[in-house]
């Protein structure tokens, strides 16, 4: 099964941005994943046509199965 964590942000210019990390840790936990997400926008290291990261708006972990039907 795999595990993506989805962390959804605003930019300055009201843009909403989706960042992923595949295969987070097991053990993360709400502060863990807020703490970084703030961390993130403090950093100034991504921005948008422009605009920075300003505001978190959530964060969540999706899974999904995948069967391969054909091998090459």
């Amino acid at each position: 099964m795999a595990k993506t964590l989805q962390l959804n942000f605003s930019t300055a210019a009201g843009k909403n941005v989706m960042l992923t990390v595949d295969e987070p840790r097991a053990d993360l936990t709400e502060s863990d994943v807020e703490t970084a997400m703030q961390d993130i926008i403090a950093s100034g290291v991504f921005e948008v046509e422009g605009a920075p990261l300003a505001t978190s708006k959530g964060a969540r972990i999706v899974e999904r199965n995948v069967t391969e039907l054909v091998l090459s």
